[in-house]
Parts: structure tokens; C-alpha cells; sequence
């Protein structure tokens, strides 16, 4: 039986062999731990679904594999005669992974046990393995229309995509003037979408010490969306001042009404972000149209908010997302919060814990940042920057002055989704739960 890199998240193509559990010639069960695996989001160990040995390993640890690629075989009692006389296993003929020319030559054998009943192409839930069929099949593998009619196939679009390089400044040779990836493999330095080459910015520092500090699949993760999320996005941005006063106020006295537990601390404390968080959900559904992604074609609107939290890591960061956040209380909000950043940076999430969401936070407060303007994580059409609190004099309604604890936020929208007027009203929504704070309750 091979042992294929699972799928783990739509945008992840790729992991890191970091542990091997197991060693060749080992006897494994269903359930056992074969190998550990880390992408740019999460970590996690993949566990065997069949009883045999461990004949074969075909990534070691620091290795990287693609998604389908044969990590490993496990020989047992259902492999071939040659198996069954104990002779030793061949070296695999096809390479470590799958030729892009027949990615469905390892679903093709889960697939041949379907049912005569079953519907044309679909696999009984009881009978998929999801370390053999990792791939979910999409409706569209045609080439993509570029700006000027111009078309690209799928392996050219992942190639530039990898490589860095702006479609739209290449000639296609295919047919049609189509873009295939023989164009992309010889793409002239021009067409780089992202600056200048390696050689080219270090021959500016050649009599400067510096070291040399390699990618991981995160940052290299990160670097690839924020340069398509400011290439392919309109961004506008809206700036507003808050008096946060009511609403330090309210947590103090939350705070302080806390239960204590067995070891005398408070069973809750909560942080400023956690109102934050509760406030900008409600404020998405009291203005459902900016509640909303874009979808290519179309625009996708919500019935819940779900927000995502920004939360720094080594080397990066991961925004997990707070489902239904409009309906759930500060204090569960806080928990949740916790767990999440705290198995985020453990690099311990689920795809589905970082994944979807119509919006995010980004708080640089408690770094004495003022204000900001974030980036828009896409599919999200608005990210809201929170900065710090701080003491500042406004004017009272009688003419004198005043000192009031005060926040600046930046919303920055994209606004094929957002308009300018739209963008606003969200933003003097979130600011009226801001300063009453009771508004959002009621």
C-alpha cells in the first residue's frame, strides 16, 4: 500500500517530512504514527490505515514532498506474490512524485472500488482513505482569461505563481496564444513580479557583511499572498479616532466581577481585543453588505461573522478564525482566543481553524503602535487595524479640554466589494459599540 502527503488545505500543495516514527522493516497498525509533516500553517502526524511492514521510505526527515506524492509503502498480506515469498522489495521505477502529466493515476485505484450503484464518480464516504485520495477534483481546469484576452493553463499559472512572475508580461507560444509553462520556464527577468533576483540585489551589497537567511514554506507563503493581495486587490482605507473610555470602563468591572477557581486566580481575563473582536462581528451584521467576499464572478454574503485574529509566529504569521462571533459572549470569545493562538504557535491548527472568514483583525497595540493600514488577506474584502490606547485631550462640549483614553483603527476594504460609503457606515458602526459599548448588547 503507498502512502501518499495528504491534502492539508486548498492552498497547501506541499510539507515538510519533520519525524519519522516508524523505520523501515517496523510493524505497523491501523492508527499507528507513520511520520510527522509541518507546512506553512500547521503541523501534524499522519497515522497508518492498513496493518503490514514498513517496506519502503521514500522521504527522509528535512525532505519535502507535494501533495500525492508516495511517501512511504507498507507491505502486508494483500500486496503481491513477491511480497508473499519474502523477497525483497524493488526499488520503485516512478519517481518520488507523481509526473504532472497523470496526476490521477493514484486516485484512479481508490476509485475502482466503487459500487455499480454508486452515482458516476462518487466514492462511498466508508470507503475513501484520505492518504490515497488527496485531491479534490474541480469543476474548471480550463486555461484562465487574462487581462487582454490572453489565456494561461493550470501548470503555467502554478509555475508563475511559484516563481513570481507577472502573467501578464508574457507572449504565449501555445495555441491561440496560449500561456503554457514551456513560456514560463523560459520567462525573461522582466517578467518577475516580484523585483529583483537574488544575484541582482546581493551584487549591490558585495562589500557588506551580511548573512544569508533561506525561506521557509512560510514566509515564502506570506511573501506569495501579500504581493497577489496588493497586485490583484483595490484597496482604500478609512481612519477613525475612538474614546475608548465606557468601554475600559466595562472590562475593568468585568474583570473584577470574575469568579475565582480552585487556585484563587480568575476564571476569566479579559483583554480589550476580546471587545474588539465581539464588536466588529456585530457591527459586520448590523451592515450585511459589507459582510461579504469576493468570488471572481460574483460577491459572497454572510448570515454569520466569522472573524479572523491575526496572531505573530517565528518567522510569520496565521490568522485563525472566530466562527459565529456575533453570537458568542466576550468570555467565550477570550477562551477561544487563547486556544487558538496558543496551538497556532505550536503550528497545531486545522485548516478549518484558519480558513474562510469574511474579515479580520490586526492589533499592533500592545507593541505601541499607533495607528496603521493593514493588508487585506483575500478571499476577505476589509481588515481592521486596532492601535493603542492612549491619554488625549478633546475638546468638551462646553469649550474646555479634556483628557479621554483614545484608539485610532484603520479599515482597509477592497472596493470591488466595499464602497467608500459603505466602508464608512461599518466604520461608524464599530465606533458606536466602541464608545457605548451597551449598543452592542442590545
Amino acid at each position: 500500500m503507498d502512502v501518499l502527503m495528504p491534502q492539508l488545505g486548498e492552498t497547501v500543495a506541499e510539507g515538510k517530512i519533520t519525524k519519522w516514527f516508524k523505520s523501515a522493516g517496523d510493524a505497523v497498525k491501523p492508527g499507528d504514527n507513520l511520520f510527522e509533516i509541518e507546512t506553512d500553517k500547521t503541523s501534524m502526524e499522519v497515522p497508518a490505515t492498513s496493518a503490514g511492514t514498513l517496506s519502503q521510505i521514500n522521504f527522509q526527515v528535512g525532505e519535502v514532498a507535494k501533495v500525492g506524492a508516495v511517501v512511504a509503502v507498507i507491505a502486508g498480506a494483500g500486496d503481491s506474490a513477491q511480497a508473499k515469498s519474502g523477497a525483497a522489495p524493488k526499488a520503485p521505477v516512478a519517481p518520488k512524485e507523481a509526473p504532472p502529466a497523470k496526476p490521477a493515476a493514484a486516485p484512479a485505484r481508490a476509485f475502482a472500488a466503487v459500487s455499480a450503484s454508486a452515482p458516476h464518480g462518487a466514492v462511498p464516504f466508508a470507503q475513501r482513505d484520505p492518504f490515497r485520495v488527496v485531491m479534490t477534483p474541480k469543476r474548471n481546469y480550463g486555461p484562465a482569461k487574462l487581462p487582454g484576452g490572453a489565456v494561461a493553463t493550470p501548470l503555467a499559472r502554478r509555475l508563475a505563481g511559484e516563481r513570481g512572475i507577472d502573467l501578464s508580461r508574457i507572449s504565449g507560444s501555445g495555441p491561440h496564444g496560449r500561456i503554457v509553462a514551456s513560456d514560463i520556464e523560459g520567462a525573461a527577468p522582466g517578467a518577475l513580479a516580484s523585483g529583483p533576483s537574488a544575484a541582482q540585489v546581493k551584487a549591490l551589497y558585495a562589500g557588506t557583511p551580511y548573512e544569508e537567511v533561506p525561506l521557509d514554506s512560510m514566509r515564502a507563503t506570506i511573501a506569495r499572498r501579500l504581493v497577489e493581495a496588493k497586485q490583484t486587490i483595490p484597496h482604500f482605507y478609512l481612519t477613525a479616532d475612538m474614546d475608548i473610555s465606557r468601554l475600559i470602563a466595562m472590562r475593568e468591572e468585568a474583570n473584577a466581577a470574575a469568579p475565582k477557581v480552585k487556585d484563587g486566580a480568575p476564571a476569566y481575563k479579559l483583554s480589550l481585543n476580546d471587545f474588539i473582536i465581539k464588536f466588529w462581528a456585530t457591527a459586520l451584521l448590523r451592515v450585511p453588505a459589507a459582510n461579504a467576499v469576493w468570488a471572481g464572478d460574483r460577491i459572497l454574503r454572510f448570515a454569520q461573522a466569522d472573524i479572523g485574529v491575526a496572531v505573530a509566529l517565528d518567522g510569520g504569521l496565521i490568522t485563525p478564525v472566530v466562527r459565529n462571533a456575533n453570537t458568542k459572549s466576550v468570555t467565550a470569545i477570550s477562551a477561544e482566543m487563547r486556544d487558538l493562538a496558543a496551538r497556532a504557535r505550536d503550528k497545531k491548527l486545522k485548516p478549518t481553524e484558519y480558513q474562510g472568514g469574511a474579515s479580520a483583525i490586526s492589533n499592533l497595540g500592545m507593541y505601541g503602535v499607533r495607528e496603521f493600514a493593514a493588508i487585506i488577506n483575500p478571499p476577505h474584502s476589509t481588515i481592521l487595524a486596532v492601535g493603542a490606547s492612549r491619554r488625549a485631550p478633546v475638546e468638551a462640549e462646553d469649550g474646555s479640554i479634556k483628557f479621554i483614553s483614545q484608539m485610532t483603527v484603520t479599515l482597509s476594504c477592497d472596493h470591488r466589494v466595499v464602497d467608500g460609503a459603505l466602508g464608512a457606515e461599518l466604520l461608524a458602526t464599530f465606533k458606536t459599540f466602541v464608545e457605548k459599548p451597551v449598543t452592542a448588547l442590545v
